[in-house]
């Protein structure tokens, strides 16, 4: 009579199939690869060197400098539209579902191309690509920061509003010193992820036609990856993407930890 196999037996035998197949993937991998060609394709040291450091100096100080300034830019109108959208208001609740749904719904490369070439031919006028690039992030970023504001809005217990009215404070004074603040500590992690995405976000900028001086971290290594037939410098500027998202997903986890525990 042959013995059934127990749950725990069952998992560990499961577990173990896994296991071996993915040891022999990987084996295949490595003995069917041509590795000289995967690192004249993506580890070419010299093709490397030459990227520095304008790679960092430019590219990814740029890259930086886009990503703060369409996240400042978004947050205050996120700030806005979520008060709006709060509002009692009919008109102003309206304007803000509408700008919010619209711009959640069309793709951020559109809204480049409409800023950084649609606007300055149907208006002749000259937008400067820093201002630019921070509409076009900001404006898509904050119909994403309206919603996360207005739910961690909705998150501070009614008590707290109404403590401060029974004091003496005003709707927009309680709103203002008590409400928000505690609102922006519930949703700090969201927003840091909403930060890492406008990082990604930025490497849309290439459509605008920079200079060499306004190069971020995607048309540098894409320009590099045309003048040297390498994938490295793509490679080298994945890496710094990395350098940037990499501590705020830490940042991410650090304060949804601290929030849950807080809890």
């Amino acid at each position: 009579m042959t013995r059934r196999l127990t749950r725990r037996q069952r998992a560990r035998v499961v577990r173990a199939v896994q296991y071996g197949v993915l040891v022999v993937a990987l084996l295949v991998l490595v003995l069917a690869a041509d590795w000289g060609e995967i690192r004249r394709a993506f580890f070419d040291v010299d093709v490397a060197k030459e990227q520095f450091p304008e790679i960092v100096s430019t590219a990814l100080v740029n890259t930086v400098i886009y990503t703060v300034l369409g996240f400042v830019f978004g947050l205050t109108l996120g700030l806005v539209l979520a008060l709006m959208r709060l509002s009692q208001v009919p008109p102003y609740r309206w304007l803000a579902i509408g700008y919010i749904e619209f711009f959640r719904g069309v793709p951020a490369l559109l809204v480049f191309i409409a800023l950084g070439f649609g606007v300055p031919l149907a208006f002749q006028v000259a937008i400067n690509q820093y201002v630019t690039v921070m509409l076009a992030l900001g404006l898509v970023g904050a119909a994403y920061m309206a919603e996360t504001i207005r739910a961690g809005i909705q998150a501070v217990p009614k008590g707290q509003l109404e403590a401060a009215r029974s004091l003496g404070m005003s709707q927009q004074r309680a709103m203002v010193s008590i409400v928000i603040p505690q609102a922006f500590r519930i949703v700090l992690p969201p927003l840091t992820n909403e930060l890492i995405l406008l990082t990604k976000d930025s490497s849309l900028v290439y459509l605008l036609g920079l200079s060499l001086g306004q190069y971020e971290l995607a048309k540098f290594g894409r320009d590099a990856l045309n003048e040297h037939r390498s994938l490295t410098p793509i490679l080298i500027a994945g890496l710094l993407y990395l350098v940037i998202t990499l501590p705020l997903g830490h940042l991410v986890r650090r304060l949804e930890a601290r929030t849950a525990k807080a809890r």
